[in-house]
This record gives structure tokens, sequence and C-alpha cells, in this order.
């Protein structure tokens, strides 16, 4: 299974950053029993690999090449490849540019590496068959991506960030069969690459006759790129009401950055 990875973006929110946001140390990771920070993207590159994806893909701008110093060749036992958006053209053209490198025979996850949320474990409750969304409940979901499902949870529309939000479950991550991406790729180029946002795209998808599901997994969810958020995000991290385990022994191993890879040697690791 792929992950894709869409780090292209400039952080403008958080800015000024000496590094990019996907590296934004946030909480903290335990390495052979030594207490390291850990970066962002680093909770969702987990929770694939919980998930089963077995390759990762970041899709990065021409200068973020930290992003490949700090991860390397693999994150755990997935390997990682990278591609470039040359421009900021939006989430369907970071996305879809991983096609270069993803076989139709492989479902892909898809998550963004700004978020912090819980279950650690939710990925696993989406569908190996179908386009699903894992869905999270938020106060504000105006500032997201609501979804609004009838009652078997297909999703009818979502709303990107509309003020009149008629829903308080908002997407996180998504998943799907190799040939459901192919065709919703076909579906954006075949609409001149118009649309910026998922959401739009899989409205234009549904009307076609497409079908998704959400999943109502989620628990908490939270956006690191603005300076509320990353205060939110510290916050959950260090409370005491976290909502899974957060000392899960079957959490994937890490690379401590800056560490050599040893070749067959695979560090045991803890985010916190």
């Amino acid at each position: 299974m792929w992950g894709i990875v869409p780090a292209a973006g400039r952080g403008s929110r958080i800015q000024p950053l000496a590094f990019s946001k996907e590296l934004l140390p946030v909480g903290s990771r335990v390495d052979h029993g030594i207490e390291r920070p850990c970066a962002v993207s680093e909770y969702l590159l987990e929770r694939m690999v919980r998930a089963g994806a077995d390759r990762l893909c970041f899709v990065i701008s021409p200068g973020k090449s930290d992003i490949l110093e700090y991860f390397g060749d693999c994150y755990g036992a997935a390997a990682i490849a990278y591609v470039v958006q040359p421009n900021a053209d939006g989430l369907c053209d970071a996305i879809f540019r991983a096609a270069s490198v993803i076989s139709p025979d492989r479902p892909v996850l898809v998550g963004l590496p700004d978020t912090v949320w819980f279950p650690r474990g939710a990925l696993a409750e989406l569908s190996d068959d179908q386009l699903s969304f894992l869905l999270f409940p938020v106060d504000r979901p105006e500032l997201f991506d609501a979804v609004l499902l009838d009652e078997a949870d297909r999703v009818l529309e979502i709303q990107v960030k509309r003020p009149d939000a008629q829903s308080h479950w908002i997407w996180g991550a998504f998943k799907m069969p190799g040939p459901v991406f192919f065709a919703l790729r076909q579906l954006w180029l075949d609409r001149d690459r118009s649309d910026e946002y998922f959401g739009t795209l899989i409205n234009a998808y549904i009307a076609a006759g497409g079908t998704a599901v959400g999943v109502k997994a989620g628990l908490s969810y939270v956006d690191v790129g603005t300076l509320n958020g990353y205060r939110e995000a510290m916050s959950l991290l260090n409370s005491d009401a976290q909502p899974d385990d957060s000392t899960d022994a079957a959490m994937a191993p890490l690379w401590p950055a800056g560490l050599p890879r040893t070749a067959g040697v695979r560090p045991e690791g803890v985010v916190r």
C-alpha cells in the first residue's frame, strides 16, 4: 500500500520558519531510551505504516530538500519516494503528482502532514475496496472540509471551507483502491485541472456516478499549520486524556533524525 504525503505547501500561516513546516517539532519520541523532538509529519507517517503502508511518497516543492535530508529513503520498514510539485497549484495537483510512482494494483492512503489526530489506528477502519474518508468531529467545520453523509454513511457532498457548513464532521485522511486513484486523476484532467481542493473534485466524481463513504472513526483532530493549532496540538499531546494509549508497544519503528542507518537494524521508537 502507498501512502501519499502532500508536503509542497508554503506554510504561510505559521511563518517565519527556518525549515519546512512539516519538520516543525511537535511533542517527542523515545529512541533507545532517549527522548528526542518529533517532527509533526512523523505522526502521519506512523499512522500510515500502522495501517499497512509499505511505501510512502512525499510530494515536495523544489525548495524543500530538508524533508529529504530528514527522512532519507525510509521510515521504519516503509520505503520513501519523492516527487516534486514545481508550483503551489493546490492539493489535487500535489496528490496526483504521485501518479508517476504509483501502480494501479496498490491501494492508496492520503493524509496531511501538518496535522495531529487520534486514535492512531483509525486508518485501519477505512475500506479496502472503495473511496473512504476518515472523519473527525470539530467545533468549527467552516475552517475545514465538512462531509455530508446519508443514512448509509455514503458521501453526499463535501463542503469546502463553507461558513454555513451543515456537518461538524470533517475529513482528515482518505483511502482508495489504485484504480479509483487513477479514475479521479483522469476526471481532474478532464476538468482542465480546475479543482484546487480535493473536495470539489469529489463532488464532481459523485455527480458523475462515483461513490464514497465516510467513516466516523476519528476522535480528535488538530491542524498544526497555525500558531493556535500548534498550541492545541501541544496541549493534546501533553494531556492525560489522549484518546488512545500513547505508549503502545506496537508503534511503528522510526529512524532517529541525524543517526546513521545500519543495514538490518531498526531502532524502536514511541511517539508521544
